[in-house]
Formats: structure tokens, sequence, C-alpha cells
């Protein structure tokens, strides 16, 4: 299954997932959104397969990104009626818009930092 499934993230997606990390993303997370890059609907199943995430590590990282607006999340019942239902995940937005959006927040913590060095030049001269 995980070769049929290799094409949902490639070496660009590993390289994307590792520079998310590299800026404070969770691995879990930057992982489940380079796997979303190809722009197809993965079901948690999918994502666990292509990613080696655990079914929980999914659903952990899956909460903010869909919070945020990020990504859709739509539920299909299993088709022998037992079980719950599988969850569905698709980006509901283009990669480089959440790019700015986490380059906003990497700009309003380096100000909040820039604003503490600056009092405390302000308390030794």
């Amino acid at each position: 299954m995980v070769s049929e499934m290799s094409n949902f993230i490639d070496e660009k997606g590993y390289e994307v997932s590792s520079l998310l990390q590299s800026i404070n993303v969770s691995r879990i997370e930057a992982l489940s959104i380079a796997c979303l890059l190809n722009g197809c609907e993965l079901s948690s199943q999918d994502i666990e397969n292509v990613t080696g995430l655990r079914q929980p590590e999914v659903s952990v990282a899956m909460r903010p990104l869909c919070e945020r607006g990020w990504v859709g999340e739509k539920n299909e019942k299993r088709t022998k009626c037992r079980g719950r239902p599988a969850k569905y995940y698709s980006l509901n937005m283009d990669f480089a818009e959440i790019l700015t959006e986490y380059e906003s927040d990497i700009l309003k913590e380096n100000e909040k930092r820039l604003e503490v060095v600056k009092s405390l030049r302000n308390l030794v001269d």
C-alpha cells in the first residue's frame, strides 16, 4: 500500500516537512501538510501509511490545521456499516497562503523579542 501512496509525498515533500520543522512547526503537522501538498483528498489512514505517523498523531496534527482553516475535514461512512466513519483531509488554501501566515507569526514573534531587547537596553543605559 505504501508504494502505491508514495506519490503523495516525495523528496520535495520531505524537504518541505523538514523546512517547516526548522521554523518550529511540529513534526506531525509538518509531515501532514507535506502529505496534502499534492492537492488530493487523503484519508487519515492514507496519511498514516505515507508518513509513518500513528492514527492519534494524525488526529492531533489535523486539529489545529482544521481550526486555522488550512485543512478541510470530511467524514465518510464506511461501506460495511461498522466502526467509525473514515476522515478525509485536504488543504483548504494554497500553500503560499499558509506560508504567509507562518511568516506573519514569525514577524510578530520577532517584534516582541526586539521590544524585550529594547527594554533591556533601557534598563542598563
